[in-house]
């Protein structure tokens, strides 16, 4: 999106503004993508920024030769370190490095708490409509007009169109949002199918402080009962912590427990309500205990063996 020309109402004014700031250290990052086609071998899954540097660094050198062919096909002269990236020559690693790290601090780092906050939200929004509905409708959300049958993913017409055979090999869906396109799709032989796809509101991410979003996706009341199970509680003070009745308090939980964000345990006449490690996660009470939740992102992975 900052290096694209379209959209120049929503966007005109942010690509402006990080274009001017962007240092020179990140300029290679353009010669990469030409045209906005990215070689594939930027595509990692590492769980923090750091491992995810690393893995692009130690891709295999044949698929790094054969995807800067790929996105250079037909583009005349090739820039010479990208020459030198295909040989495989130290310096050109540390360049593309220092680019990605340069770009980094510019475009991400400002909004990447915001990152953090949407991520949750889409992780939660997700999660929740898969309890509820089951996988395909969850996936069918994610993006309209596909279905799943039979462990294959059927696409509408487009860029994205035909089917994805699963097999077995599971899905990782990677909300983004700096992405206003359609859903993207990376299946390759023998790895799990990759779909990054537009999530949120589509504009321009700024530092500025948003609104509730697990509000927006819980509903408040819902939301508080969810924050107040931080620590165990009956229903009646549970009731008593959210201002609401003790039925009110005990659909809710009966809501929540559905879709995997709390457990009710029972001693004797006693009832006890409490967040799992899927409650903490998307409340951004991430501890090292709650579900492996790595620092620097929250992806949501599905097993997708069966429908």
């Amino acid at each position: 999106m900052l290096g694209a020309p379209h959209e120049g109402l929503l966007f005109g004014r942010w690509r402006g503004r990080l274009l001017r700031a962007l240092p020179g250290a990140a300029e290679p990052l353009a010669e990469l993508s030409p045209g906005g086609t990215a070689p594939y071998f930027l595509d990692v899954l590492g769980e923090t920024r750091e491992e995810g540097f690393a893995l692009i660094r130690s891709a295999r050198p044949e698929v790094v030769r054969s995807e800067l062919a790929r996105v250079y096909a037909g583009r005349g002269t090739v820039p010479p370190w990208i020459r030198a990236l295909r040989a495989g020559d130290a310096e050109a690693w540390a360049t593309l490095d220092r680019a990605q790290r340069a770009a980094y601090e510019t475009v991400l780092a400002p909004v990447w708490p915001l990152v953090q906050d949407l991520h949750r939200a889409e992780f939660t929004r997700y999660a929740l409509t898969a309890a509820e509905w089951g996988l395909a409708a969850a996936l069918a959300a994610v993006a309209p007009g596909s279905r799943l049958r039979n462990g294959v993913w059927e696409w509408p017409a487009g860029p994205a169109g035909g089917e994805v055979r699963l097999g077995g090999r599971g899905l990782v869906l990677l909300p983004t949002f700096h992405w206003r396109g359609g859903p993207l799709v990376q299946d390759l032989p023998d790895r799990p199918v990759v779909v990054a796809y537009p999530a949120g509101e589509g504009l321009p991410l700024t530092p500025e402080p948003r609104g509730e979003g697990l509000a927006a996706i819980l509903g408040r009341t819902r939301t508080a009962v969810l924050h107040a199970l931080a620590q165990p509680r009956t229903t009646t003070d549970l009731a008593r912590h959210t201002g609401t009745s003790n039925a009110t308090a005990s659909a809710h939980a009966t809501a929540l427990r559905t879709a995997g964000l709390i457990t009710t345990t029972r001693t004797g006449r006693s009832v006890h309500h409490e967040q799992t490690p899927l409650g903490a996660l998307v409340v951004g009470m991430r501890s090292a205990g709650a579900v492996g939740a790595p620092p620097d992102e929250v992806r949501g992975r599905v097993d997708t063996t069966t429908p």
